[in-house]
């Protein structure tokens, strides 16, 4: 049997990279795209290893890596889509244009790439895409109203997707992480509005972020090992999994209290964690 081939996006730090060296190790042939591979220095390109410029906000750089995959490997079996901005803000200190960058790159980017991939594996009649998300993508976040959306929207996405490839032979999933606190993802994150709103509300944003960032230790962000999320990513891929995949401590607890009905219980269990007390 030949072997398979997946392309990730944004595999400059964190799920990503890890994700590539953990296909990469399991004999799978691996593009590993990012915005900037001349920074690269961990991946190093192999007869089963590509390393190549992707910017899922540029259609042009998508469309170049698909090809160059093509022409490599000569199909694309499976699809991660990882490449993800992020932000702490409140709505009311968010920019427009800091809130439309994230959409660009979750939603838009995300989009696009499918895009680009689908009618190969359509005519394949086989494939794979797995959309990386969050669990800020299952229950709204205090200071992640811009971040919260995008994700939402590609929760939602993928499980429409899911039903219009089915017939296809094409599977469309989510790996939804939690809190991993030893990836760059936190330091890479725009906080550029965060002090936007005069000292009160500034105060109040590093309240709600200190309590959150409490109720995540506790609950073993600060440990938690990234390198479960990318075995999911692998699992979505080999193996029959749902559409939606949480991984994570976290995301499994605040997962299994939206279990109870109506909605309004599983928020008024949540509260506790997302909010100090009054």
């Amino acid at each position: 049997m030949s072997k398979k081939t997946v392309l990730i996006t944004g595999c400059s730090t964190g799920i990503g990279k890890l994700a590539a060296k953990t296909f990469h190790a399991r004999g799978w042939n691996v593009v590993a795209t990012m915005r900037a591979p001349e920074r690269e220095t961990e991946l190093t390109p192999k007869d089963d290893m590509l390393v190549e410029r992707l910017d899922v906000t540029d259609p042009a750089s998508i469309q170049s890596a698909v090809e160059t995959t093509l022409e490599r490997f000569g199909a694309i079996d499976v699809l991660v889509n990882n490449a993800a901005r992020g932000g702490h803000a409140l709505l009311e200190q968010s920019t427009d244009a800091m809130t439309r960058q994230m959409y660009e790159t979750n939603v838009f980017g995300t989009m696009n790439v499918c895009r680009a991939v689908l009618p190969h594996m359509r005519r394949a009649k086989d494939g794979c895409i797995i959309n990386v998300t969050s669990m800020a993508g299952w229950v709204g976040l205090p200071l992640e109203t811009s971040y919260c959306g995008t994700k939402h929207a590609v929760e939602g996405m993928t499980e429409a997707l899911a039903w219009e490839l089915k017939p296809l032979g094409i599977r469309a999933k989510t790996v939804a992480p939690g809190a991993y606190m030893r990836t760059e993802f936190n330091s890479n994150a725009n906080d550029d509005d965060f002090e936007a709103g005069g000292p009160e509300l500034a105060t109040y944003a590093k309240q709600l972020l200190e309590h959150f960032r409490s109720s995540v230790t506790a609950e073993g962000g600060d440990t938690a090992d990234p390198q479960e999320v990318a075995d999911m990513i692998y699992a979505c891929a080999t193996e029959d999994r749902p559409v939606h995949n949480p991984v994570g401590q976290d995301a499994e607890l605040i997962l299994s209290m939206m279990a109870a009905p109506p909605r309004q219980e599983f928020l008024d269990k949540a509260e506790p964690l997302l909010l100090p007390p009054s």
